[in-house]
């Protein structure tokens, strides 16, 4: 589904990545490990289409998306969701789903409002609340869901567990696991080994902007003192 080969990227004359080569297949979730500064968010930023690379080649579904702008990207079905969630506080819940709304796709998953709602009860029972009067794990809830409405083939996930009571990371483990069984391709980043040891079926470590290593979570874990 996502194939990532030589993958390179720099703000200014600082490069960040490195040749990075990485895949995720459909139904599956492949998380990206690392102490801040490692490279892990620039490598989904860079994949989306959202800051320039040095070189590299993205494929996603078979065509390549690594010359394309970020909403050419988005309609060919890869979703977003960013570390700081990006939702729109003065808006309600209900408003913020149907601004990622996109039209029905054949290869994937159709996510309507009652859909997002089973996945996600929490918001089922605040559809008009302003998103800004939400909980940081409710507007990562509502982050994720609103991606959902794009209909999308895979998605990207920035930290989904950073910052939230133990509780609600449980519940979005949950709905990753989920959303894997449904068959849709996951990359995130993450820090918290925990998360990727519940949802994750492989990882890369990455430091100073290379995958040093790959392979089962718990492998990682064992080799690198990280968590």
């Amino acid at each position: 589904m996502l194939e990532v080969r030589g993958l390179s990227a720099a703000y200014g004359r600082a490069q960040i990545l490195f040749g990075l080569d990485f895949d995720a297949r459909a139904g599956e979730v492949v998380a990206l490990l690392g102490r801040n500064g490692a490279g892990k968010s620039t490598t989904l930023k860079r994949i989306m289409g959202l800051i320039p690379g040095k070189s590299g080649v993205i494929r996603f579904g078979g065509a390549r998306i690594d010359a394309l702008p970020p909403y050419r990207i988005a309609r060919l079905g890869l979703g977003y969701v960013p570390e700081d969630r990006r939702i729109f506080s003065e808006l309600t819940v209900r408003e913020n789903l149907e601004a990622g709304r996109l039209p029905r796709r054949a290869d994937a998953e159709h996510w309507t409002l009652g859909r997002l709602c089973e996945l996600f009860p929490h918001l089922a029972r605040m559809q008009d609340r302003p998103a800004g009067r939400m909980s940081g794990g409710e507007q990562q809830m509502l982050a994720l869901a609103r991606t959902l409405a794009g209909n999308p083939r895979a998605i990207l996930l920035d930290e989904p567990a950073e910052g939230l009571a133990p509780i609600i990371v449980e519940q979005v483990a949950a709905a990753v696991r989920e959303l894997k069984a449904q068959g849709l391709c996951i990359v995130l980043c993450e820090q918290n080994l925990r998360f990727a040891r519940q949802v994750a079926d492989r990882a890369c470590l990455l430091e100073r902007g290379r995958i040093v290593a790959s392979g089962p979570v718990d492998a990682l874990q064992a080799r690198y003192a990280f968590a």
